[in-house]
């Protein structure tokens, strides 16, 4: 895991350096262009392979932890429950768009299902625990992880400045960026890059959107074992359940319980924004620019279709709302 791992805390070292004189880019959005840009030109060589896959997914996972410890309970009910009409609509959206335009591109059953489930949860998350239930090809679930990854780094650069230009406050953005951005590593990354309390808003939102992959996922396999008289098989739950959630509400309990000092919110802060640029060095420093422009024009057509509608969509019933 060593070599990875330093290799990513290099990057989020220097993100974080660099972000003193780019405060509007944040450390985050540094980390992962930086990472991006060294995968462009440096072979990584194949012993850090472990830790930078470590790193890209137990480290942000560890990060959502940690600023569990700034965030109390109260805060995270008020802001899921508020929030859950715009979290449904841009689901019920996407899972509605998927279909109808996939079909009119011309792309397979199980692909569309993948890109469309991707872009209304959680992205390459979603997208396994789907593959779990339909179990598509294996080309298939590169084609969709790889689409959906592409919007993730087009809304981490973009969301951002879009949020200055529509004059969003830090509450508003993070509703946006929560509801609107598919994986999580790059909803953090985005919220944090607008401010601390968007990226708060952001994690809050996101979370309270992943959970709903548990009854997505069931009652998709629930349908299928029925039109495959399958019943007896069992479902994956342990690979289903986003644990790492379950941490984040007890980090936030603690801090509720008010064992947490005040004087240690600032640097936690510090900490878990330190972390998530690890994170997302990490996956700059997985990503082929190469691999994903290969993805296909019809795949990436249909992402760029649902990315827009959830991300105009969520503005829209936001507003109509009041939320």
């Amino acid at each position: 895991m060593v070599p990875g791992v330093l290799a990513a805390a290099a990057v989020a070292a220097a993100a974080t350096y660099l972000a003193r004189f780019a405060p509007i880019l944040g450390a985050p959005v540094i980390a992962i262009l930086g990472g991006v840009a060294i995968r462009s030109f440096v072979a990584m060589p194949r012993a850090a392979g472990p830790g930078i896959a470590f790193a890209s997914r137990n480290v942000l996972q560890a990060a959502i932890v940690v600023s569990g410890f700034g965030i109390s309970l109260a805060s995270i009910y008020r802001t899921g429950l508020g929030t859950l009409p715009v979290t449904l609509g841009t689901i019920a959206v996407a899972l509605a768009i998927a279909p109808f335009a996939g079909r009119l591109l011309g792309l397979e059953v199980k692909l569309r299902e993948l890109v469309g489930i991707g872009t209304a949860i959680c992205g390459a998350s979603a997208i396994a625990a789907v593959a779990s239930v339909i179990e598509p090809s294996e080309a298939d679930v590169a084609l969709a992880i790889s689409t959906i990854f592409f919007y993730n780094i087009a809304a981490v650069l973009t969301f951002p400045a879009l949020g200055h230009a529509l004059a969003l406050s830090q509450e508003q953005f993070g509703v946006w960026a929560g509801t609107a951005i598919n994986d999580t590593s790059s909803v953090v990354a985005a919220g944090f890059a607008f401010g601390r309390e968007a990226g708060l808003q952001a994690t809050i939102v996101k979370l309270t959107r992943a959970t709903l992959i548990l009854p997505i996922v069931g009652t998709i396999a629930l349908l299928r074992a029925r039109n495959e008289r399958a019943a007896g098989k069992p479902i994956p739950w342990r690979k289903i359940v986003p644990w790492f959630i379950v941490w984040f509400l007890a980090a936030a309990l603690v801090n509720s319980l008010g064992l947490v000092p005040d004087a240690w919110h600032a640097p936690i802060a510090e900490i878990a924004t330190y972390l998530i640029s690890l994170a997302l060095a990490a996956i700059g420093l997985q990503t082929a620019l190469g691999r994903l422009f290969g993805t296909g024009s019809r795949p990436l057509t249909l992402g760029f279709v649902l990315w827009v509608a959830v991300a105009t969509s969520s503005l829209a019933i936001a507003r109509i709302t009041g939320r």
